[in-house]
């Protein structure tokens, strides 16, 4: 007897605009927040994205983060910033850090014999620390960076809601674009209003969970269109809750084993992917939510047309014909 995992049972009538204006509210002052928090707080952007030095160093024996930062004060460098970094493969043999140094200098690094002098001060504390990486990037560099990533992010939702446009109609092209908006948004607020690092990593997995989201948004758009030429006459509110119920199971199965995927990157990815995989996991959920909660809301509100129907095609089925029961039993 074969055994059939389901999170989700294979019939629901759950009516998902009863509190349509309360979620898109939330929604709404969540991208409001989001915004003031960027605007306010700003970014903790990476070495990527700020220019200057980053330092990784491994050592067999643990230290204290206050005896590094103490033996290099007597170094002529910019703001000095060391965090300990904490893993689970780590063990008791092998304990790490990252020292962001910030240079006043025109070439945004700091430079070899700074370095030299770096390490001969730390070597002073822990006889056995080492440089495992060295990051260099330069302010011009960064600052073109910045540009470029927010341009990259900005051409995918463009080309995005081209697609859509196209498959689809101008309404679902509306409701997708603004779905997507509202993810990157939040993302990038989350970030903000955390101080997590921001780099072109971060990027990456923005861009990664529009993908994802817009790929959940079209599944559910295009049973939608089916139901649309299926039922002709009922009212476009039913047609879409009705679409959500049924594909409900596919968004949350689909959401649960990438966050599964995601949380197995998080414990044993370690911490050079840790900021990509907070990205995502955060835009898998926030992603699916506006699927359900923002996208369909936009095109309820514009509308869409009915008349997909070929001549001579039947208008519309006899009533609750392959409608599960479930949802034409709710009141």
């Amino acid at each position: 007897m074969a055994f059939r995992l389901k999170l989700v049972p294979d019939h629901t009538s759950f009516d998902f605009f009863r509190w349509q204006w309360l979620t898109f509210g939330l929604s709404a002052a969540a991208m409001l927040g989001s915004v003031i928090c960027i605007m306010v707080l700003g970014l903790n952007y990476g070495i990527d994205f700020k220019g200057g030095t980053t330092i990784r160093t491994e050592s067999p024996t643990a230290f204290e983060v206050g005896d590094y930062r103490q033996a290099l004060e007597g170094i002529d460098l910019g703001e000095i910033a060391i965090t300990e970094v904490f893993d689970p493969s780590f063990g008791t043999t092998k304990h790490a850090a990252l020292i962001r140094i910030g240079t006043t200098d025109a070439t945004g690094s700091v430079t070899p014999e700074q370095l030299n002098e770096v390490e001969a001060a730390l070597k002073k504390v822990d006889p056995q620390v080492s440089f495992a990486a060295v990051e260099s990037v330069g302010p011009k560099v960064s600052s073109e960076l910045i540009n470029t990533a927010f341009y990259a992010v900005g051409a995918a939702c463009l080309g995005i809601m081209a697609y859509i446009w196209l498959r689809f109609e101008w309404q679902f092209a509306i409701g997708a674009i603004v779905s997507l908006i509202h993810d990157a948004l939040l993302t990038v607020g989350m970030f903000s209003l955390f101080q997590m690092k921001f780099d072109l990593t971060t990027i990456a997995a923005i861009l990664t969970t529009v993908g994802f989201s817009c790929n959940d948004t079209v599944v559910v758009f295009d049973r939608l269109r089916e139901n649309l030429i299926k039922y002709k006459t009922r009212p476009l509110i039913d047609l879409m809750n009705l679409t959500c119920n049924e594909t409900l199971s596919r968004t949350v199965m689909t959401a649960v084993t990438t966050a599964l995927a995601l949380g197995a990157m998080m414990i044993f990815g370690g911490d050079v992917i840790r900021d990509f995989v907070i990205a995502m996991l955060a835009g898998v959920f926030i992603g699916t939510y506006s699927t359900i909660y923002v996208a369909k809301n936009i095109v309820l509100w514009l509308g869409v047309k009915r008349d997909w129907a070929k001549p001579g095609e039947k208008k519309e089925q006899a009533p609750g014909e392959d409608i599960p029961a479930a949802f034409r039993d709710a009141p």
